[in-house]
């Protein structure tokens, strides 16, 4: 097996489980947070790096940074419409908004330093405009470290590496542009909102939707500072150094927010 396939079927499939671990001892919204940093698209914008070169990742961490406009509009459409429908229908809903984002904004193409205006703006604006949680009668049961949970995790990890390889191969012959957007599929959104919301009901995948948009900053600076270290540097440099930065501004995102929520 070589390393680029390994990472594939092995890094994102225990991030998963990582992540997983931390909304079942943190709750929802530490579980967004964590799962919003670049734990997919930065696996396979590294595969892209190996496989089709540097230049071609950076103009896909391009595309990757605009497409968390697209994932915005996924998580928006997935906490209205599960108020109305369950999994089976609000998640087709809201893959095919992501699915008319990207394809609108495919036609869009700003420069850099106006695609990170947009992205921060529309991160700021974006957690105002998730709906109230709801009061639920019948709130599913979760026994700590119960069977049920050792039961779907494997699942949870498989639909993960599924999804990795699906997207990471189908970018390949789509162009660096597309690409990045593919590489901005919700995996996660797709694998642990749904996961979520049919155990412990629709306020707790509201609430991880919702604690995404924290982590999306971080995100979006990993997008940012691969696509310019890569024009300039070795591709180990250039994503060691972005993995530090995302890692820095998530840090900072999070002590930001919890002084606001302490005053």
């Amino acid at each position: 097996m070589n390393s680029i396939l390994a990472l594939k079927l092995f890094l994102v499939p225990s991030l998963i489980y990582a992540v997983t671990l931390a909304g079942r001892r943190w709750g929802p919204g530490v579980a967004g947070w964590l799962s919003a940093f670049p734990v997919v698209a930065g696996p396979i914008l590294l595969a892209i790096a190996l496989e089709q070169g540097a230049d071609f990742a950076a103009t896909a961490a391009e595309g990757t940074l605009m497409a968390v406009l697209a994932i915005i509009v996924f998580s928006l459409a997935y906490a209205w419409a599960s108020g109305r429908w369950n999994v089976a229908r609000a998640m087709p809903f809201a893959l095919a908004a992501w699915a008319l984002a990207v394809a609108g904004l495919q036609s869009v193409r700003p420069a850099l330093p106006l695609a990170v205006l947009l992205v921060v703006t529309a991160l700021c604006i974006a957690p105002r405009l998730f709906p109230a949680l709801q009061a639920e009668h019948a709130e599913p049961s979760q026994p700590a470290g119960g069977k049920r949970f050792g039961g779907d995790l494997p699942w949870r990890m498989l639909a993960g590496a599924v999804l990795v390889m699906s997207v990471s191969a189908a970018a390949a012959g789509l162009g660096p542009r597309l690409s990045g957007f593919l590489a901005m599929f919700p995996v996660m959104g797709t694998v642990l909102v749904g996961f979520t919301h049919v155990q412990s009901g629709r306020n707790s995948a509201v609430q991880l939707l919702r604690g995404t948009m924290l982590g999306y900053f971080a995100f979006a600076a990993f997008c940012l500072a691969v696509a310019l270290l890569l024009r300039a540097q070795p591709v180990p440099l250039s994503f060691g150094a972005a993995f530090v930065f995302a890692l820095t501004i998530q840090l900072l995102a999070k002590a930001a927010s919890s002084k606001r929520r302490a005053t």
